[in-house]
């Protein structure tokens, strides 16, 4: 079964508009993994929007299952790996005024930089991952990188998905069974959510781990937290 891994960026967004504690992420993390998720990812940011620097510190102790930490591998995102030591560690190429992630990394032309930062992540046993499009050449040079694993990043599917074209989760079905050959596993995220999540699921047999948070949040709003949850469950089953 491929894991679900929960984004609780949009939690703390929340919580942030207001100020104080409320909603409480420590506790939404802990309810989450609690309704039957098997991860807990957050992305923080430099301006800290959402999640918190303090935050990646203070949830070590309360996930129990993967704690994944994605982000821009800037020094001070380094450091705060390091120190953390999660379960994983996703690299995202992301300018520091994203919105949100946008593109995979150019692993040919950032190469050497990557093997370098995923060699220190590896020393320290923290697993690793790179956020790619999915693109042959990327994925054949995320490979030359030394990295545990891609994350396949998935909007363009979901684009195609929701306009009735299920061709688009080709490429997807292709990089993946590449990844795999070249001996790294293979991780999903971007715009995935309840409609076009298990068509993506039964095309990709080598997919480990979905990293899902806006769509599965905004839903929670309509049908509960634990409900949603268990709904993307089903879907990954």
């Amino acid at each position: 079964m491929t894991k679900l891994s929960v984004n609780i960026n949009k939690i703390a967004t929340l919580r942030n508009s207001r100020g104080g504690n409320v909603p409480d992420v420590l506790k939404a993390a802990k309810d989450i993994q609690d309704f039957g998720a098997e991860g807990i990812t957050i992305h923080p940011r430099p301006d800290e929007r959402h999640i918190r620097y303090q935050d990646a510190r203070d949830l070590k102790p309360i996930v129990h299952t993967e704690y994944n930490i994605e982000g821009n591998p800037i020094k001070k995102f380094i450091d705060l790996v390091l120190e953390v030591k999660p379960t994983q560690v996703t690299l995202v190429p992301d300018s520091v005024d994203a919105i949100t992630s946008n593109a995979g990394w150019n692993t040919i032309k950032h190469r050497d930089f990557l093997k370098e930062v995923i060699s220190e992540f590896k020393a320290n046993n923290i697993r690793t991952s790179i956020f790619v499009d999915p693109v042959t050449e990327m994925v054949e040079g995320a490979a030359a990188t030394g990295t545990d694993r891609i994350e396949l990043y998935t909007e363009a599917y979901a684009v195609e998905f929701a306009r009735g074209n299920t061709n688009g989760v080709q490429p997807y079905a292709e990089t993946a069974a590449l990844a795999t050959s070249l001996g790294m596993g293979v991780n999903a995220g971007h715009d995935l959510n309840l409609e076009n999540l298990k068509y993506f699921r039964q095309q990709l047999p080598s997919l480990l781990e979905v990293s899902i948070g806006h769509a599965l949040i905004s839903e929670a709003l309509y049908m509960g937290l634990e409900n949603v949850v268990q709904m993307y469950l089903e879907r990954l089953r």
